[in-house]
């Protein structure tokens, strides 16, 4: 990151936040005033509230599919037929698509 260049040889996919962030740093007489712009580029650069969030939503998931599966469905159809597969993946999306 102290050199502005990522691996590939263009800007690293965070640079705009640590831009955002040096400069408000720079220009503040409070630091603690800066944090907004720290937590985007900690963010940008971790992606913890997105992995939690994808957590989150996996277990809503297969809580709903145990559910169902207890209704008398096999519990394989019920994956199956699930929107997730991994992060960021929606599988049932795409096998619509190639249905039609």
């Amino acid at each position: 990151m102290a050199s502005g260049f990522a691996y590939s040889g263009g800007r690293p996919r965070c640079f705009a936040y640590w831009q955002d962030f040096q400069k408000c740093y720079a220009g503040t007489d409070d630091p603690k005033g800066c944090m907004n712009q720290y937590f985007d580029y900690f963010e940008c650069l971790h992606h913890t509230k997105e992995k939690a969030r994808a957590k989150t939503v996996e277990e809503q998931f297969l809580r709903k599919a145990q559910a169902v599966a207890k209704e008398g469905r096999k519990a394989a159809d019920v994956l199956a037929d699930g929107a997730i597969v991994g992060l960021g993946i929606i599988q049932q999306a795409q096998e619509d698509k190639k249905k039609s």
